[in-house]
């Protein structure tokens, strides 16, 4: 990462291990929203990347105090894709 700031880095990173923490909260999510899916990887991938960027433009504004800009968000999409694997596995 060249232009997150660094605690935001953390963060984001800490809101992936909590994700990936509660998988079973994710179940639950899942399962509530359509029977037909919740045992769908890539349904539960969806609603953990909603809860990731969410975290992502919250912490955003929180830590520090704007929106984040476009080269920001590109790099949290490179954490996304680097923690992609991970994250599945999870599931």
């Amino acid at each position: 990462m060249l232009n997150v700031d660094k605690r935001l880095e953390q963060k984001i990173g800490e809101k992936i291990q909590e994700a990936l923490t509660n998988i079973d909260e994710i179940n639950q999510i899942a399962r509530s929203l359509d029977e037909k899916r919740a045992d769908s990887q890539h349904f539960k991938y969806g609603i953990i990347i909603g809860r990731l960027y969410n975290s992502f433009y919250y912490q955003s504004r929180r830590i520090l105090k704007r929106n984040p800009t476009k080269e920001e968000f590109s790099e949290f999409l490179g954490m996304l894709s680097q923690k992609q694997s991970e994250i599945l596995k999870g599931l």
